[in-house]
């Protein structure tokens, strides 16, 4: 079984829902990068547009300005940083800075010039599900349906398969209860045969289930939770705030599996 990957987040934004504001001053970016290298993880996500409900609406001009001096101070951190952006002149600008994944939320379909820059610059890219639309026949046919469609349009850009990546956007476009039948369903998404990264954490779902009176920051072990049963269902990444917690858990039950099945 290969090691979970975990994608540390790194928002450097001042209004991301979880922690907005927090890692805006690069000095304050770079120490929380080395910070979750050193909790064990394997990709750094930065990123620079809040998506979070209400969120407001900048250019990619500010964009770049916020993620290029970051990715610069920690390109040479060890690991790989991903650019998570959905716009192509800002994956470059991140690339040229030192970046080497792109993670778009828009799988494509809101830049296609995007998917030009991955194949240019041989990036592997992490395809997420969302569109305009929230109406479903079956929510888990309907969004591999659009995600292989991304990962087909992906490949006549030039993007060679073993650089895409799915996810099936938890959080985005779907309601809670389908949001609880894609994670019922994983590994239909899984059986596609691309890799998936599974990216619940802190969000509305877990919410729910660490109770409507939490603090982002207070949902972690309830995010963790679906990071172990991602692993149950073939996740080969999750996206997580809490990298040490989660890293510390997959290991181990990664672990006892290997041990109960050797």
């Amino acid at each position: 079984m290969k090691r979970l990957q975990i994608m540390g987040i790194l928002n450097v934004t001042p209004d991301s829902f979880s922690d907005g504001g927090k890692y805006q001053a690069v000095d304050d970016a770079v120490e929380r990068a080395r910070e979750m290298v050193g909790e064990g993880a394997d990709i750094i996500d930065v990123g620079g547009y809040s998506t979070r409900p209400g969120h407001e609406e900048i250019s990619a001009e500010e964009e770049i300005r916020r993620i290029v001096p970051v990715i610069e101070a920690i390109r040479d951190i060890g690991v790989d940083i991903a650019i998570d952006t959905f716009r192509g002149d800002v994956a470059r600008a991140a690339l040229e800075a030192g970046a080497t994944m792109i993670n778009d939320q828009w799988r494509g379909t809101y830049d296609e010039t995007i998917l030009d820059v991955a194949s240019e610059y041989e990036v592997p890219i992490f395809l997420m599900h969302n569109n305009t639309h929230a109406s479903y026949s079956d929510v888990v046919e309907d969004m591999i349906e659009e995600l292989l469609a991304s990962a087909a349009l992906a490949k006549a850009h030039g993007v060679k398969n073993d650089k895409i990546w799915l996810d099936p956007g938890i959080g985005f476009v779907k309601t809670r209860s389908e949001e609880l039948t894609v994670m019922r369903r994983l590994e239909e998404l899984v059986a596609t045969g691309y890799p998936i990264l599974l990216a619940t954490s802190r969000k509305r779902m877990i919410r729910e289930l660490a109770g409507e009176d939490t603090q982002a920051s207070e949902r972690d072990e309830a995010t963790a939770a679906t990071t172990i049963y991602g692993i149950d269902k073939g996740v080969r990444a999750v996206r997580v705030h809490n990298v040490a917690l989660n890293r510390k858990l997959a290991d181990a039950y990664m672990k006892l599996k290997e041990d109960m099945d050797g």
